[in-house]
C-alpha cells in the first residue's frame, strides 16, 4: 500500500499513476485532547485503518500526479533521526574531503551516535528547498527513510522490523560547517520526505535497495542499502537504546558516497528502488 498526503493535508492512496482521495478515513482516528501525544496518530492507526482505506479508494476522487502537490507522508513525526557516516564509501569520502569533515576526525557511526533534526525542517517533495548562508556549502544527501509504526524502547535487532510502518525517500540536506549536526541540518526545508509512504509489507528486504540522486540531470549518488554500515534492524536497535521510538518517527538511514553542493535553481531528482522517486527544486534565491 502506498499512502500519501497531498493538496493541503488530504489523504491519498496511490495506485499506478493516480492518487485516490481517501480523506474521510481520517475521521476514524480517535479524537485526542491537549496535551497531544508525541507521535503521528495516522501512522499509529494504520493497521486498523487499512481495510477502510481500501474501501474508501473504491469511491474516492482520483487525481493525476500532475494535479497533486505531495506533502510529507508523515504529518507529525515526534522525531526525525539521522544516521551519520553509515555507508562505507561515504566514510572514506568524508575523510578525504575537508569540506565534508570540516576538521572532524571521521571514525564510525558507533562512535558518533545518531542525531536529531527539528520537525520544523520537514517538507514534502512538491515544496522547494530554500538554502541559507550563500558563503557556505549546502549539500544533498539521499537516504532511505524508515517510518516507525509501533512504540518501542531498547528494541532488539531480531524484533526491530516489527516496529516499522513503512518507507519513503528522504533528503538530509546539509549545511557544512563547524556546528553540531543537529543544528546545521535542522534549517527550514532541509528535511525532505516523499513522495509517499510504502508500507513495510511491500518491501521484504530494505537492506537490498538501489538508491540514487541527480542534480540538473547529472548523476551524483548511486548505491545500494546493502552497503550500510548499520543495517535497518541494527539502526533501530542502536537508536532505541537511547530513545523511545514512537509511531511516525522517521529514521534517515544514512547517505552513500557522492554528496555534493547544490545552488539556487537546481533540480534534484532522487529515488529508492521499490519505494519511489521525486523531483524537487532548490528555490531561486537564498532565504
Amino acid at each position: 500500500m502506498k499512502i500519501c498526503r497531498f493538496n493541503g493535508g488530504r489523504l491519498g492512496l496511490v495506485r499506478q499513476d493516480r492518487v485516490i482521495d481517501i480523506t474521510p478515513v481520517l475521521g476514524l482516528i480517535p479524537a485526542q485532547h491537549y496535551p497531544l501525544p508525541q507521535k503521528d496518530l495516522l501512522i499509529e492507526a494504520l493497521p486498523q485503518l487499512r481495510a477502510a482505506m481500501e474501501a474508501e479508494a473504491e469511491k474516492g476522487v482520483s487525481h493525476a500526479f500532475a494535479d497533486v502537490r505531495f506533502e510529507s507522508p508523515v504529518a507529525n513525526p515526534g522525531k526525525i533521526i539521522g544516521a551519520p557516516i553509515n555507508y562505507k564509501a561515504h566514510v572514506e569520502e568524508s575523510k578525504a574531503d575537508a569540506g565534508i569533515g570540516h576538521g572532524r576526525t571521521i571514525t564510525s557511526i558507533g562512535d558518533w551516535g545518531m542525531f536529531l533534526k527539528a520537525g520544523s525542517s520537514l517538507i514534502g517533495c512538491s515544496e522547494e528547498i530554500v538554502l541559507r548562508f550563500p558563503d557556505r556549502r549546502n549539500d544533498h544527501e539521499v537516504e532511505l527513510g524508515v517510518v516507525i509504526g509501533k512504540q518501542g524502547n531498547q528494541i532488539k535487532a531480531a524484533d526491530a522490523m516489527s516496529h516499522v510502518a513503512g518507507y519513503c525517500v528522504t533528503l538530509d540536506m546539509t549545511l557544512r560547517g563547524p556546528e553540531f549536526q543537529c543544528f546545521r541540518k535542522s534549517i527550514d526545508s532541509y528535511s525532505v520526505a516523499g513522495p509517499w509512504l510504502v508500507t513495510a509489507d511491500e518491501v521484504p528486504n530494505p537492506d537490498k535497495l538501489d538508491l540514487w540522486l541527480s542534480v540538473n540531470g547529472e548523476s551524483r549518488q548511486k548505491s545500494n542499502t546493502s552497503y550500510l554500515v548499520y543495517d535497518i534492524a541494527r539502526l533501530i536497535e542502536f537508536t532505541s537504546a537511547f530513545y523511545t521510538l514512537m509511531p511516525g518517527d522517521i529514521i534517515m538511514s544514512g547517505t552513500p558516497e557522492g554528496v555534493g553542493p547544490v545552488k539556487p535553481g537546481d533540480l534534484i531528482e532522487a529515488g529508492v528502488e521499490s519505494i519511489g522517486q521525486f523531483s524537487i527544486r532548490v528555490a531561486a534565491h537564498y532565504a
